[in-house]
């Protein structure tokens, strides 16, 4: 059983590292600048943003680092990951709605718990089968969205083509087993305030 655990562990960090390299783009945003629809003005003013929030998360406290996860899509906020009480959590939102240019913070951090190593391979692995199902899935901007899952949630942070896109991204997270929620903050290509021409 243990060695079933490890090998998918590996295999889901496999899948995880390649998509994650696919998905960078030159701004670190962790959408490729080629098929982001964002405007490069927006996608910079993004980047810098999230580089700004994340260096007060680090100044902060060091151990955010790798706890604290930021995401910022045309001036909204979204932040995924652990922390240890409440306080912190408050203390993180402050300074999302803090960091200059802020639309909106949508604060999805969790109060930390005792670790589980099974809990966090399940968690890997659903991450990774969502990813590999929407790369697959030719419908779908797979380059445009970021996933995060904890204690069997998917978190999906994005911008759709269309809502048939959205849809789909969606319903492709709901069918993979073992999968309790999705919380889904995709936006639409028409509600981006400024969009590449």
């Amino acid at each position: 059983m243990k060695i079933k655990i490890i090998l998918l562990l590996i295999i889901g960090l496999f899948l995880t590292s390649c998509a994650g390299v696919a998905s960078k783009g030159i701004f670190g945003t962790g959408v490729s600048v080629a098929f982001d629809p964002r405007s490069v003005g927006t996608q910079i003013d993004d980047s810098i943003m999230e580089k700004s929030l994340k260096t007060k998360i680090l100044l902060r406290d060091k151990n955010h680092l790798l706890k604290v996860k930021t995401k910022v899509l045309d001036g909204r906020i979204f932040l995924t990951g652990t922390v240890d009480d409440p306080e912190e959590k408050l203390q993180l939102t402050k300074l999302a709605w803090e960091t200059k240019g802020v639309r909106s913070v949508r604060n999805d951090i969790k109060i930390k718990e005792e670790f589980n190593f099974s809990q966090s391979a399940k968690d890997l692995l659903i991450t990774s089968q969502l990813r590999t199902a929407i790369i697959l899935n030719k419908e779908i901007k797979a380059t445009n969205y970021q996933i995060d899952t904890y204690k069997k949630k998917i978190f999906i942070y994005g911008i759709a083509q269309t809502l048939d896109e959205k849809d789909l991204v969606i319903k492709e997270a709901k069918e993979i087993l073992d999968v309790e929620d999705v919380i889904a903050s995709i936006m639409l290509l028409e509600d981006l305030r400024i969009q590449k021409n």
